[in-house]
């Protein structure tokens, strides 16, 4: 009886010092148990960040910081803010009216919930107007006027 208590003390023993080796000498970051250091996923981060910001950029025609802000824009009489599809613009002084194209309305007032004809009427003041095209619509500056634009615009 001692025997066989001595023979399973052995065999519990041996079989703890094999698996508390293979814990002890399993390397980590190994394929089987991933390791990384904060310095590591930091980077990666950072690498994700730029690429999105490089995607963006892409998109909104090499400028990232236009999808998110607003910019004042002056213009002198008889100055075109042509936009792009989805850009909004805001009338904060000065006169303007709605320039688009013939076969449709200009522009959308989205804060009266209207279309502008083109070129019919004045821009109405802090109104929200939204360009539903990339086809040459924009507003035409008949005084030296005043626009908070977001979104890819230019001026002609």
């Amino acid at each position: 009886m001692k025997n066989r208590i001595k023979r399973s003390a052995l065999g519990i023993g041996a079989a703890i010092v094999f698996i508390g080796s293979t814990l002890v000498f399993s390397e980590p970051g190994s394929d089987s148990d991933p390791l990384v250091s904060m310095s590591y996923v930091n980077n990666k981060v950072e690498q994700l960040r730029e690429y999105i910001d490089a995607k963006v950029g892409n998109a909104n025609g090499g400028n990232a910081a236009v999808a998110n802000e607003l910019e004042v824009i002056e213009l002198d009489v008889g100055q075109f803010l042509i936009g792009k599809a989805g850009t909004e613009i805001i009338l904060r002084g000065g006169k303007a009216v709605p320039h688009g194209v013939e076969m449709d309305k200009g522009l959308v007032d989205v804060t009266s919930g209207k279309d502008l004809d083109n070129g019919n009427e004045l821009l109405p003041y802090n109104h929200l107007i939204m360009v539903p095209r990339d086809d040459g619509r924009g507003a035409y500056a008949i005084s030296n006027s005043i626009f908070m634009v977001r979104g890819a615009y230019e001026i002609r």
